[in-house]
């Protein structure tokens, strides 16, 4: 590690002289953390997240397509597709297999169609203002894909010299690649970079990327860009991941603590612990995907019902007018109250539903209030002090176009809550029916269990 020694005439010196050369590069000067260039269309984006296997009786990418007027209009924006690849039948779970086993990256599943499905669902996407992602499963592969038999060596190894699945879970259909071994990291640019090329896709979603090497991420990003802008998602929760690779990573925290207090566990001081941390560790041009469902929680946790309970409703209005990017489980919108089996055929029963009535004008209100963009171009959360601290959670978004204010009643009481500071003084428009209010000094709210309330300027 180098240090720099100098003394305090010396920075005195340098800090005049910077004074007066804009130009001089200087070791004292920021730089922007963020050297990723985040794609125009991400700025108020919202993300829906397609289990090709379960969304369509027919599972493929054909009836999907047929599906993208209806997420246009919901306000998707970002389709993520879950992995697309031949699945692995060496140690399958269940009759279907787990789609993060995969059998040949360079494949399209048969279950959902062909290479030439894929492309045209791509195309069709674009031609509505829509973007495709895939699901890159790069940490493992299946037992027997091809790269086991000839490249042996490319895989991670136990105390015994066996193969071995990433250690501790329960993942005994998969088997971990060794990033140790430049071959492995070539061969995995390689073909992250062949779907972009060959589909046109405009970026991924990378699953566990925290246990991939981050300098890995970095160089795909830049490989990945040098052919097209690319939109990259971690599902992970780190800072660092943001600096030269992702333009988003997980909210898991933000999850858990929405449902903890959901259900009682906690109270609205673990909001103040996820927000704070999120301002202060996170790098203020970074995106965060908040969420209430994804395939994960909804197969072995629960469904957004069993997740949240009363509290449902106000956690999915906190992910979109919070910061972060919403994401939409396929079958939210639906109200699906079922836990889509993961390992076999179970397709989503569609259904008008009062949630996704709610996904829709949130989402719309997100992308007209630009003080609820994501990003360099959002505004940051301001809390407003109120009489509740531990239920009752409160913050203004604005900037010098527009403004939001928004409160939550994240308990089971009827709470009348007033406010301190001035900075929720104004006219606004109530979400939800238009009407308008004055918010002063003397305004007082009540707010019923679990109720929101967001106004509008």
């Amino acid at each position: 590690m180098f240090v720099a020694v100098c003394s305090c005439s010396d920075m005195t010196k340098a800090a005049e002289q910077d004074k007066n050369d804009d130009t001089l590069d200087s070791p004292y000067q920021s730089e922007e953390y963020v050297e990723i260039q985040h794609p125009e269309w991400s700025k108020n984006a919202a993300i829906y997240q397609l289990n090709t296997r379960q969304f369509t009786q027919e599972g493929t990418f054909k009836s999907a397509q047929k599906e993208l007027p209806r997420l246009k209009e919901l306000g998707a924006d970002i389709i993520w597709l879950m992995p697309i690849h031949t699945i692995g039948e060496k140690n399958r779970k269940g009759s279907l297999g787990s789609p993060y086993a995969v059998k040949d990256y360079y494949s399209v599943n048969p279950e959902f169609g062909t290479l030439q499905d894929l492309k045209d669902f791509v195309a069709e996407a674009h031609n509505r203002d829509m973007y495709v992602i895939l699901d890159w499963v790069a940490n493992h592969t299946a037992w027997d894909n091809e790269l086991v038999e000839k490249y042996p060596d490319w895989y991670d190894r136990d105390y015994k010299g066996d193969f071995r699945p990433t250690p501790w879970w329960d993942w005994s259909d998969i088997i971990d690649l060794d990033y140790n071994k430049p071959e492995v990291r070539q061969y995995m640019t390689e073909a992250l970079k062949y779907w972009v090329k060959e589909a046109n896709i405009d970026g991924y979603r990378c699953d566990v990327a925290g246990m991939v090497p981050i300098d890995f991420w970095n160089n795909v990003r830049k490989e990945l860009d040098a052919i097209k802008p690319v939109f990259m998602l971690a599902e992970w929760e780190s800072r660092d991941l943001h600096a030269k690779a992702f333009d988003m990573t997980y909210a898991w925290s933000w999850n858990e603590a929405v449902h903890n207090i959901s259900v009682g566990k906690a109270d609205v001081n673990k909001l103040y612990i996820y927000y704070s941390w999120n301002e202060s560790a996170f790098p203020e041009n970074s995106i965060r995907m908040t969420f209430v469902s994804n395939h994960d929680k909804n197969a072995w946790e629960g469904t957004m019902y069993e997740q949240f309970g009363e509290g449902l409703k106000a956690a999915i209005v906190l992910s979109v007018v919070g910061e972060g990017m919403p994401l939409i489980y396929n079958g939210q919108e639906a109200g699906n109250a079922k836990r889509l089996a993961f390992f076999e055929k179970d397709p989503i029963v569609w259904k008008e539903d009062a949630i996704g009535l709610l996904y829709k004008n949130l989402i719309a209100l997100m992308k007209q209030n630009t003080a609820l963009w994501h990003a360099k171009w959002g505004s940051r959360m301001i809390k407003v002090p109120n009489n509740h601290e531990s239920d009752v959670f409160s913050f203004v978004r604005q900037n010098e176009k527009d403004k939001v204010f928004a409160v939550f009643n994240f308990s089971d009481e009827p709470k009348t809550v007033v406010f301190s500071e001035s900075l929720y003084h104004s006219t606004y428009k109530i979400f939800g029916n238009n009407n308008k209010i004055t918010l002063d000094k003397d305004s007082k709210l009540t707010l019923k269990p679990w109720e929101y309330r967001v106004y509008i300027r």
